[in-house]
């Protein structure tokens, strides 16, 4: 994934310089030694992260404190936890604890000082989810910043649980380098987050337009110079002089689609252009086009193109060197 964020006062910071309960802090918290992250900048000092833990035999204490911070902590069961296998606190107060089934759900306020103990072997996917980036959305839906969030644990939370099953295989991944990607699943994340657990009645529709043209100039020109996905959608936001969800929101009704999928139309531009032009290896082609390996280049591709890098350089190459002709039926064919 790309390694910039934008800060509150518009500099660009890397996401390991932001601190808190995600990746190794966290894996230091459970007592364990390696974690698996992905992380995106949110708004202000923030950062939404996804870490996967896991144990195949618990943990030997209770975790430590986490430092208070203005941020959800959203916990995925990947594999059931038995009961009487998991203890937690929060604000110092035991609190039951059932059987958890698998893809199961808790939702905890960082600022509640959660401590657990997990005595058999867990694999759970952390969603770390920053209080700002909530506001920010709920502020381009005319809602006022949350004060509570509904504490819950093992909800049976489909979204969730889907958004976990989508994200598992990438987390630590190199197929996971798309900074635009994960800041628009970190966007649909954080808008589920909101409806369901903040207690709203209703989330109120917003009617607003596309991009103005000159957004839509400036955010073409920008994820066109930047290819291989180091751009993010806070950048593209503050060029556009917009939020981020609005951004995201005005940009594909102006172009129909995500700004992660018009980034990889331009990536299969290129491409077409590389392997019709140039005598280059596909893992050439993949690279000078933005994709991180041959392999997702041929996935991205045979996507959108209906057929593999090769097939279609070797009938654009038919193409040209026959060129067309017209058939007795009217139709356009090749020599």
């Amino acid at each position: 994934m790309g390694d910039s964020g934008v800060s509150a006062g518009g500099g660009y910071r890397h996401p390991g310089d932001i601190a808190g309960a995600f990746g190794q802090n966290l894996a230091t918290i459970f007592h364990l030694r390696e974690s698996e992250q992905i992380v995106t900048p949110w708004p202000g000092k923030d950062a939404f992260a996804v870490t996967r833990l896991r144990s195949d035999t618990g943990i030997p204490d209770r975790t430590t404190s986490v430092p208070s911070e203005p941020a959800l902590h959203i916990s995925v069961a990947i594999l059931p936890v038995e009961l009487r296998s998991y203890e937690l606190w929060i604000d110092d107060k035991a609190v039951p604890v059932p059987y958890i089934p698998a893809f199961h759900t808790s939702v905890m306020d960082l600022q509640s000082n959660p401590i657990c103990w997990v005595g058999s072997g867990f694999d759970y996917v952390h969603f770390h989810v920053p209080r700002a980036g909530l506001d920010e959305i709920a502020h381009d839906h005319g809602v006022e910043p949350i004060g509570d969030y509904r504490f819950v644990m093992c909800e049976n939370d489909i979204v969730l649980a889907q958004l976990a099953r989508f994200i598992l295989p990438l987390i630590g991944s190199r197929d996971w380098t798309e900074s635009l990607s994960l800041d628009q699943f970190s966007l649909i994340l954080g808008a589920h987050v909101l409806k369901t657990y903040a207690g709203l009645r209703a989330w109120r529709a917003v009617a607003r337009g596309g991009l103005a043209p000159w957004q839509q100039r400036r955010a073409a020109e920008m994820i066109g110079a930047n290819l291989d996905g180091s751009i993010r959608l806070a950048q593209l936001a503050q060029a556009c002089g917009l939020s981020v969800s609005h951004f995201a929101r005005s940009f594909k009704k102006s172009f129909g689609m995500t700004t992660h999928r018009w980034l990889i139309e331009r990536r299969i531009d290129r491409a077409k252009g590389l392997l019709i032009a140039a005598n280059l290896p596909l893992a050439d082609v993949a690279m000078q086009a933005g994709f991180s390996d041959q392999a997702a280049f041929t996935r991205s591709f045979h996507k959108i193109v209906g057929d593999s890098p090769g097939r279609w350089r070797r009938a654009a190459a038919r193409r040209w060197f026959y060129g067309p002709f017209e058939k007795a039926d009217g139709s356009t064919g090749t020599k």
